[in-house]
């Protein structure tokens, strides 16, 4: 504990501490939107090689520049009041040090032309949006509804999970190149599917939705069986199990073998069978969300909504360490295919009594990522 960062530290810091008027608020926020402020001013400085191609046209609107001023200023105000409190100076300096670097950097970028689709590109700002939409949504309710009262923030190897947050996300083009390869090789050898593709794109949006939502969960749900079943899987999936406290961040904590696999699989039916692209880029959000929502400390629901759609409690049985809940709750969005095959446990009013499994895992992301390799 002697060579932990003063940093880390005070964002640590027990609740009765990180009372409101500490400056503990202030500090956090300030460091969020430091390095929210940073990273768009690398990738509007560097949109080649830092930003997500989809997201350059945002970048040649009229009010990102702006934005991305309003971001960095308030950054730097919300340091100096972390500062004047005094009680959290290091994520105040933290803070102040990486607005003033955006600030040195600046905004005054030459205009953001097309990223270069053909070379290798990091989606930092991608990872910002990602992680914008995730945690300031789901955060705030972690702490407005939660199941483990008690449970910190930033609990007990956030950093780990962070790390896999981060990293999908900045490689975010070579996940994309890994998921599409299956699908690519079905379209190419698919031609008699014509008249199935094109009465798909029929269907009204939102039944397309839903028709994706299923066909991927039929999918995964034997692939996640697969997982748990085979010896050889389950070493990269036991990572994901390894997580022993649950929050909305828990669900990044994937091997990137089990990422390749199961995406790659997983989305034939949503770029094969003709759904539009309006309605797989509604999915693709729709799936991202409810991943972390699932894996998020949040409680208040009703019994019976875990029967009819996946929800913290459902998929936190799946994550349980009690004997009773091994191998159960596969399922991604919809209970309903558990039942169907026999997998389904909930019982009624109860939470697991804790999260993880028996077997060592190493802590740190590079560890975990060889450690399947090794046994």
């Amino acid at each position: 504990m002697a060579n932990r960062s003063p940093l880390i530290t005070e964002l640590e810091a027990p609740r009765a501490l990180r009372r409101f008027g500490s400056g503990w608020y202030a500090g956090l926020f300030a460091l969020l939107l430091a390095i929210a402020g940073l990273g768009l001013v690398l990738a509007l400085r560097f949109p080649g090689e830092l930003a997500t191609p989809e997201l350059v046209p945002v970048y040649q609107s009229a009010l990102f520049r702006p934005a991305v001023h309003l971001i960095v200023l308030a950054s730097f105000a919300l340091a100096m009041v972390s500062l004047w409190l005094g009680r959290y100076r290091a994520m105040g300096l933290a803070a102040l040090a990486l607005a003033l670097v955006a600030s040195l950097i600046g905004t005054g970028a030459p205009g953001a032309g097309p990223a270069g689709r053909g070379g290798l590109f990091f989606g930092l700002d991608f990872f910002i949006l990602n992680l914008a939409l995730s945690g300031l949504m789901l955060a705030p309710l972690e702490r407005l509804w939660p199941h483990i009262r008690e449970q910190r923030l930033f609990r007990p190897e956030w950093q780990v999970d962070l790390a896999y947050f981060l990293i999908s996300s900045m490689l975010v083009q070579v996940v994309a190149f890994v998921t599409f390869g299956p699908s690519r090789l079905v379209m190419a050898h698919s031609a008699g599917l014509a008249g199935l593709r094109a009465a798909v794109a029929d269907l009204p949006f939102v039944v397309q939705v839903l028709a994706i939502m299923l066909c991927t969960d039929v999918l995964q749900y034997w692939l996640h069986r697969a997982f748990h079943r085979v010896p050889l899987l389950w070493r990269f999936h036991a990572i994901h199990h390894s997580a022993r406290a649950m929050d909305w961040l828990a669900g990044s904590r994937l091997h990137f073998l089990e990422i390749a696999v199961v995406r790659g699989l997983t989305t034939l039916p949503m770029f094969t069978l003709g759904f539009v692209p309006e309605a797989v880029q509604a999915y693709v959000a729709v799936v991202y969300l409810h991943s972390a929502l699932i894996h998020a400390n949040m409680g208040g629901e009703r019994d019976w909504w875990g029967h009819f759609i996946a929800t913290p409690r459902y998929h936190h049985w799946h994550h349980a360490s009690d004997a009773e809940a091994v191998d159960r709750n596969f399922a991604i969005h919809f209970p309903l295919i558990d039942k169907l095959f026999g997998t389904f446990h909930l019982p009624a009013g109860r939470w697991p009594t804790g999260y993880g499994i028996a077997e060592p895992v190493p802590p740190g992301w590079w560890r975990q990522f060889v450690h399947p390799w090794r046994r």
